[in-house]
């Protein structure tokens, strides 16, 4: 439904429209990631600079380089996302494996029962409306949305510490982000032609292969295209319910085998899939590298959603602002100009402030029941 009224005013995005939207998706994500903000905000930071890296697009010289041709044309996503999300959170987990891993209870029945529904229905809910809005968002899609979404789930519960062990929020809410999240990151590509993630780039460099070029003009030239995607969405979630409920048994049988045994196997397949991407062995060495860097912020309670999205729209975010100020001759009040992006900017100033705003009404609501509390004392 939204992505013809998308559609219709795609045309009207430009460069500063582009950077307005990619500074509100890093914000957004920095802002309801778990933990602290001022962490999820340098992380942020981090991935910007690490986007940085290479050839300069519009003078050609080279950026932290430091000298080695491999860098010259940048860091790969691949590399920072199997190093941080793969890697790191394997040898995070290898530090848990002096304690005995206990052996996963045996699958009775897969259907939920109705007490768990009830209790999963409001994170269903939510989990669906947060995943579709940041599968919208440049550099959202589903691990962003399924991590966003526990996090919410986590600190709206009364007893925070029942996640993680089988509590039904905290599974049906991030599963449901997931899957809304990934069916709405292809109304950005198919409806403005710019891949929300990295699946949806391989999806966009698919289309180009095949002679279809995404954009506003999508829907009208190629609609069997468009709502061959749509339709394909139903099919697809029916044959994954129809191939994954008898399959239980045997995914959970996965939980039997030792940390010691698994983590090996598991850190083997990620640097090979590293490997066989270019057949490069500096892919491999910068999945170490980030492996560490990820587990290092899973140590110290730094969130690494931000800094891999940040990573992911810093390309975007960086050609999009300076070709901006070079229309507007470098005054950055050029961008309240236009409707779009002041309104995109409006937004992203009140979500930035939202968090202060809360503390300050917080504080003030505190000390205006210290006073009362007083007054009853004495009486």
């Amino acid at each position: 439904f939204l992505a013809p009224i998308v559609a219709s005013f795609a045309l009207d995005f430009g460069a500063p429209e582009y950077t307005a939207l990619a500074l509100l998706g890093i914000l957004l994500v920095a802002t309801i990631s778990s933990g602290a903000k001022a962490k999820a905000l340098i992380a942020a930071a981090i991935g910007l600079l690490l986007a940085t890296v290479g050839r300069d697009v519009f003078t050609g010289a080279n950026r932290f380089t430091f000298g080695s041709l491999q860098l010259a044309d940048g860091i790969g996503f691949v590399p920072i996302a199997m190093g941080i999300f793969g890697l790191g959170e394997i040898l995070y987990n290898l530090e848990e494996r002096h304690r005995a891993a206990k052996a996963p209870s045996a699958v009775a029945n897969v259907w939920p029962s109705r007490g768990d529904l009830k209790q999963a229905s409001g994170a269903i809910g939510r989990g669906s409306v947060l995943g579709f809005f940041l599968g919208i968002l440049p550099g959202g899609g589903a691990t962003i949305a399924s991590m966003a979404s526990y996090a919410m789930e986590k600190k709206r519960a009364k007893k925070p510490e029942r996640f993680g062990k089988g509590a039904p929020e905290g599974v049906a809410g991030p599963e449901t982000a997931n899957n809304a999240a990934a069916t709405s990151s292809f109304i950005p590509l198919l409806t403005l032609g710019i891949p929300a993630n990295a699946t949806m780039a391989l999806m966009f460099g698919a289309l180009l292969i095949q002679g279809v070029t995404p954009g506003p003009q999508l829907v009208d030239e190629n609609p069997d295209l468009f709502w061959g995607v749509v339709n394909s969405m139903y099919i697809g979630n029916i044959l994954l319910l129809i191939m994954s409920l008898p399959l239980v048994g045997i995914f959970v049988k996965i939980l039997r085998v030792r940390a010691a045994i698994l983590a090996p196997i598991t850190a083997l397949i990620t640097l090979l899939g590293a490997y066989t991407i270019n057949n490069s062995m500096f892919d491999v060495t910068l999945v170490v590298v980030f492996g560490i860097v990820g587990y290092l912020m899973k140590k110290f309670g730094f969130e690494p959603g931000p800094l891999v999205l940040a990573f992911v729209l810093g390309e975007l975010l960086e050609s999009s602002l300076r070709r901006s100020l070079l229309v507007f001759g470098g005054d950055p009040l050029g961008f309240f100009g236009r409707p779009i992006s002041a309104t995109l900017l409006i937004v992203f100033v009140v979500v930035a402030a939202l968090p202060a705003i809360r503390s300050a009404l917080a504080k003030r609501k505190a000390s205006a029941v210290t006073p009362a509390a007083k007054i009853k004392e004495k009486v």
